[in-house]
């Protein structure tokens, strides 16, 4: 839409004119997007943005709402536009450089929070923690815990740090660079007591359906999407790592696919070191977690999970 054909419109025509552009472009929540984008480009709340029908949109605001209209248009996350995204009841930053939080993802987060006792002590990881949501998330509603947030990717970490800021948690998570619990394995940085928990929302998408994903997606970073060839490639590396780490009857939380409960039961069976598990739905109804205890003896030995 060129600048003439778009000026001289108050909040109310902005938006009529937006949602109708959202819905030729197929985005799901026209109405509810074009207000959100109009509330950020003005700085007031939505509630402020509609109760202001008749309130002229010029200036920089103008060019700003305008110019996200159009690139959320072509398919960029409203998240990413933002720069923000509500979970577990905090407003985490996001950047391109990290995935964006679900809802489903708090499953994972409310599963734990349930099996834990807040006023006690715990000791736990989050890998491939991105934005840190779970790992703030966590140590927020727990204020007894301390979690290492671990991250291949440096850009995410320092996303995670001023996520974890902003909550008021900094003191309580300690940010390492590498790949999966390899930091703490290396015994660098692991403090003397063993894990009470490993949680990680990692890559679970197979390679060849990435394609097939809504165009939002493709602007998310492919390493926190990508699986490999069956989904399951980084699951399986860290089961071992894991083990290693976690003391007896210490949580292994993990965020799967709808369909793949079975085949995570059976790569967590063969490691021999967890109980059986047990998969948790999310709000649709479809199965989101599994969830299982590291076993009091190992069926190989410390040394051995290690090296796998």
């Amino acid at each position: 839409m060129g600048a003439s054909a778009r000026a001289g419109r108050n909040f109310a025509q902005a938006l009529a004119r937006a949602t109708q552009i959202f819905k030729k472009a197929g985005i799901e929540r026209p109405r509810l997007e074009a207000e959100v984008l109009l509330s950020f480009a003005t700085g007031l709340t939505r509630a402020q943005v509609l109760a202001r029908p008749e309130q002229p949109l010029l200036g920089e605001a103008e060019d700003t709402f305008w110019k996200m209209v159009e690139e959320r248009a072509k398919g960029y996350p409203l998240q990413y536009l933002t720069g923000q995204q509500e979970f577990m009841g905090l407003t985490f930053k996001v950047t391109p450089q990290v995935l964006i939080p679900r809802r489903d993802t708090e499953v994972l987060v409310e599963t734990m929070l349930d099996r834990v006792e807040r006023d006690k002590p715990w000791v736990a990881a989050d890998v491939g923690t991105g934005s840190g949501a779970i790992a703030v998330s966590l140590a927020y509603y727990l204020p007894q815990a301390f979690l290492y947030a671990l991250d291949i990717s440096p850009e995410a970490l320092e996303v995670a740090r001023e996520n974890a800021k902003r909550a008021g948690v900094a003191d309580r998570i300690f940010f390492l660079v590498g790949d999966l619990l390899e930091p703490l394995l290396a015994g660098r940085h692991a403090r003397k007591e063993r894990l009470d928990a490993v949680v990680a929302n990692l890559p679970y998408i197979p390679t060849e359906e990435l394609k097939q994903l809504p165009r939002e997606v493709g602007y998310e970073p492919r390493l926190a999407l990508d699986g490999g060839k069956n989904g399951l490639k980084v699951i399986a590396r860290l089961l071992p790592q894991a083990a290693a780490l976690l003391k007896p009857g210490g949580w292994l939380a993990l965020e799967i696919g709808w369909d793949q409960g079975e085949r995570v039961k059976g790569l967590v069976r063969a490691t021999g070191a967890f109980t059986e598990g047990e998969i948790i739905q999310d709000y649709g109804g479809r199965p989101r977690c599994f969830l299982a205890r590291r076993v009091e003896s190992l069926a190989r030995g410390i040394n051995s999970l290690r090296s796998t």
